[in-house]
């Protein structure tokens, strides 16, 4: 999996921000619908934030870009359940602006994990290319 620094700016744009705030949108209308599928959609949301962090060479990468992807799904989340105009099946912190204000910190430690577990990767890789020493000829 390439790092994102390595994708295009076009594809980079898309996954930072497109991606996160769509899913977030998406959040937001079903909350209105069902507080179950939210709920697990929600906590899929985890993976997709250790994968996000996935995208970068250390652990500081990764939660810079968790502010980002944390920010944005929070926001869309109540964006798109003021626009759908539905009661909300689950419960949303009070005030509301906790929200993306919680979804931001978590996914901070969450892009830091992945990082991390990115980090570590290279670094094993690194390591063992380094074990088995220059090709001779």
């Amino acid at each position: 999996m390439p790092l994102l620094a390595d994708r295009p700016p076009g594809e980079r744009a898309f996954i930072v921000l497109v991606l996160p705030a769509l899913f977030g949108a998406i959040c937001g209308v079903l909350l209105g619908i069902s507080a179950g599928i939210y709920t697990v959609l929600t906590l899929l949301g985890i993976l997709g934030g250790i994968v996000a962090g996935y995208d970068h060479a250390t652990a500081g990468e990764g939660a810079l870009r968790g502010i980002a992807g944390g920010s944005l799904f929070g926001t869309f989340i109540l964006l798109a359940h003021a626009v759908a105009g539905t009661h909300a099946k689950a419960k949303l912190p009070e005030p509301h602006v906790v929200l993306p204000i919680a979804t931001t910190l978590i996914a901070v430690v969450l892009g830091a994990i992945g990082g991390a577990l990115r980090a570590r990767s290279l670094n094993e890789t690194s390591r063992r290319a380094s074990a088995v020493g220059p090709i001779r000829r």
